[in-house]
């Protein structure tokens, strides 16, 4: 006779909708629980890949009401939220949110609360924290003196693409060669890859009853903010940046040169940047009993960025109109972040309805360049090979191999094709002379009425200032070049599709 299977533990996740909430429920799901997710709307978890394995509990964690429904069967709760964006008075939302969980977790008899804070001086007293650190600290206070045992995993900055920390870091140093910084910039930080961070919070829901703690998370390197911005410009292959600490700029001040500088929201970036003025470098690392280092050891900080930089490096440009085929690594932005996170990847969008037949368009589509020109503005394109050549790039002269089909890897003037799923897609990647790298996506679909959609997206991603200066003083050409294109191809396809008719 077989022995009874063990039941799988329930994990309800409060933050499913933010950064980490969102890459914790797969890898619980990968770890064999069951997942509820609390949030205020479900329709924000739509677009999800793992939203048809969840359940979803409709609640809020500062409306007490709403969260005993949540709770029913639960064994362990992630707290992963916090009010930083509600306004001045967040501290007091924060705690009455972690009063009301806390109590809605010892009614359900859950047996475990996970939750994530921030990485506190041991030698500061609350007075002295920022408000954004004491708020954290407290709330991990509260939670750990409820009576359901607390594991409180506190950490600094976290690397991986989408994290605020980390995206106000990348923003920072790509965009100001050099930097007139505050004096917070000599403050030592021990930050964490987003990977280990998920392995310790999926690996808490197993920890012994009696455990009730903080544990302190770091990764291998202890490095100052200077020293983070000039090792993320090495690793971005971005020229050395200049970095000039002055002591006048205050926090506050810092938070409003940083929302210039950033796209981070100011909301978001003051609470952070008050942070930095307190060195945060672990005191412990006690987790390491419950949870044992990898065979390879935590990942470094210069692995954390490569990971983090990776999609854009490899040119993993998504080959579909949504973004549903993204990788899906922990440390690669999720079609849910924020808008500013992930880098920036300027793009030129046309979406066109054609009375052409999709096999038509895409003939069009899969002919161009070479004899058959780029469809507009002909003395532009021309202008911008000899442009190219006389800076050392290839030009239009290449042409194309075959004037009819192309192949992935086939040079295309000065193009590349990256990718062809014919009859639908072509993606060509830019081999000229850029301070970037640059596509150009051309995708064909049926509208369902025996004519087409055309889609055509123009990519690029600055490197650096130059990089951003590149596509702004291109910009105002845009309507011409890239709208032009998608008509005339659109012309052209409307021409052979009648021929092919007659």
């Amino acid at each position: 006779m077989s022995e009874p299977s063990t039941p799988r533990p329930t994990c309800l996740v409060t933050g499913a909708t933010g950064y980490l909430g969102g890459r914790l429920v797969p890898e619980l799901l990968a770890a064999g629980h069951r997942v509820r997710c609390l949030v205020r709307d479900p329709e924000r978890l739509r677009d999800h890949p793992w939203r048809a394995r969840v359940e979803v509990a409709t609640g809020d964690v500062t409306k007490p009401a709403t969260l005993p429904p949540a709770f029913e069967g639960v064994d362990v709760a992630y707290y992963l939220v916090h009010s930083l964006t509600t306004g001045p008075d967040f501290e007091a939302t924060d705690r009455a949110a972690a009063r009301a969980f806390a109590a809605a977790a010892e009614a359900a008899g859950v047996r475990r609360i996970v939750y994530l804070g921030g990485l506190v001086p041991p030698d500061v007293p609350a007075t002295g924290l920022s408000p954004h650190l004491r708020s954290r600290a407290e709330v991990g206070r509260i939670l750990r003196e409820s009576a359901v045992p607390t594991a409180e995993l506190r950490a600094a900055v976290i690397l991986g693409s989408g994290s605020a920390s980390f995206e106000m870091l990348r923003y920072l140093t790509e965009r100001l060669p050099v930097m007139v910084t505050p004096s917070w910039v000599g403050t030592r930080i021990q930050p964490i890859a987003v990977r280990d961070v998920l392995r310790y919070l999926t690996a808490a829901a197993g920890l012994p009853p009696e455990v009730n703690r903080t544990f302190d998370l770091g990764g291998p390197d202890v490095l100052t903010y200077r020293q983070m911005m000039l090792r993320y410009a090495e690793l971005a292959e971005l020229p050395r940046r200049r970095i000039v600490p002055v002591p006048v700029l205050t926090p506050g001040l810092s938070s409003h040169w940083v929302g210039l500088v950033t796209p981070v929201p100011n909301a978001i970036a003051r609470p952070l940047v008050e942070s930095l003025r307190h060195e945060v470098v672990c005191a412990e690392h006690d987790i390491a009993r419950y949870v044992p280092d990898p065979p390879e050891g935590l990942i470094g900080f210069d692995r954390a960025v490569r990971l983090a930089l990776r999609r854009i490096k490899d040119a993993q440009v998504t080959t579909r109109w949504s973004s549903a085929s993204l990788p899906g690594a922990p440390s690669d932005p999720l079609p849910t972040d924020p808008g500013w996170a992930g880098g920036s990847l300027y793009q030129d969008v046309r979406d066109l309805r054609v009375a052409a037949p999709p096999e038509a368009l895409w003939r069009v589509v899969e002919g161009i360049g070479g004899e058959n020109g780029w469809y507009s503005f002909p003395l532009a394109w021309a202008l911008r090979g000899w442009l190219d050549r006389l800076v050392g790039g290839v030009g239009l002269r290449r042409g194309r191999r075959d004037p009819a089909r192309l192949r992935v890897g086939d040079s295309l003037d000065f193009w590349r094709v990256e990718a062809i799923e014919r009859p639908r897609l072509l993606r060509l990647r830019a081999e000229m002379r850029l301070p970037g790298p640059a596509w150009l996506e051309l995708c064909v679909d049926p509208d369902g009425a025996g004519g087409s959609r055309y889609r055509q997206r123009a990519l690029f991603h600055p490197h650096g200032l130059a990089g951003h200066a590149y596509w702004w003083a291109v910009a105002p050409f845009h309507a011409v070049v890239f709208g032009g294109m998608a008509r005339n191809i659109a012309t052209r396809a409307l021409a052979d599709g009648a021929g092919d008719a007659a």
